[in-house]
């Protein structure tokens, strides 16, 4: 109980020392260039009250958790299949190892040309972003398994499927849920590209729309909303699957203690 409350208060401190940084930051580059806390928090209730935060929160929001559950779903099956049959893996490899390096942003201007300027392209794109994460973090994740595990269970005349689904599936289940965790961050960054460009609704739409007003403190709080929004999902994602996947050894950072 002691070490609690000394944490919150050392938490309380440090968000105090920055907060008061950041005023005298914003006091001496001036609230035009760097607005302060206060500044800040004025522009956010302007964008409350005409309901336009809530309503660009609710967007992005949406295409993120549309596109990141779609990849998700698509990849860890591709991922499992590339793992276990070897020829397919000889072939999708070299391409995965491609196309990876190539961000999500590029392909924003024919995903519009693909799937035109609607929901469709920018879900696709956090789909894409999403997609070869998972699969490389599943991936990695097959091949990392034990052969003894596999062998022991062949000897026991377990078929294929079967060591698919409770050998192979369930020692993959810690990489398939990191990689989820760490494209939600990429999806993030694909979704608010995607709105910068080619869209009139959306966080993004909203931090880049405000440089033609030059008020730098609507940027401030949409950089501040997508903190949190990403903050808050992570920490959900984290607790389903401390509560949902613990027996089989994923267990969210929030849980740990040192």
């Amino acid at each position: 109980m002691r070490l609690l409350k000394k944490k919150g208060v050392l938490l309380l401190l440090l968000w105090t020392a920055g907060l008061t940084l950041w005023q005298l930051l914003s006091l001496l580059y001036g609230p035009e260039v760097l607005p302060g806390p206060v500044y800040t928090a004025k522009g956010g209730y302007e964008l409350l009250e005409d309901g336009s935060l809530l309503k660009y929160i609710g967007i992005s929001s949406y295409r993120v958790l549309m596109g990141w559950t779609l990849g998700s779903l698509l990849a860890i099956p591709v991922g499992l299949i590339i793992g276990k049959v070897n020829i397919v893996r000889t072939f999708a490899e070299p391409f995965l190892n491609f196309i990876r390096f190539i961000p999500p942003i590029a392909f924003i201007t024919l995903f519009l040309v693909w799937f035109g300027i609607g929901e469709t392209s920018k879900i696709a794109l956090i789909l894409y972003a999403t997609f070869f994460i998972v699969v490389l973090n599943t991936l990695t994740g097959v091949l990392s398994v034990e052969e003894d595990k596999i062998r022991s269970a062949r000897s026991m005349g377990a078929s294929e499927w079967q060591i698919v689904l409770h050998v192979i599936v369930p020692a993959t289940v810690p990489f398939m849920f990191t990689g989820v965790r760490l494209a939600m961050g990429t999806s993030y960054m694909a979704i608010i590209g995607a709105e910068m460009i080619a869209s009139n609704e959306g966080i993004g739409y909203l931090i880049w729309n405000s440089r033609l007003f030059f008020r730098t403190d609507w940027i401030f709080v949409g950089l501040i909303c997508l903190g949190l929004m990403g903050f808050i999902t992570d920490r959900a994602v984290g607790l389903l699957g401390r509560k949902l996947l613990f027996r089989y050894g994923v267990v969210s950072t929030t849980s740990l203690r040192r």
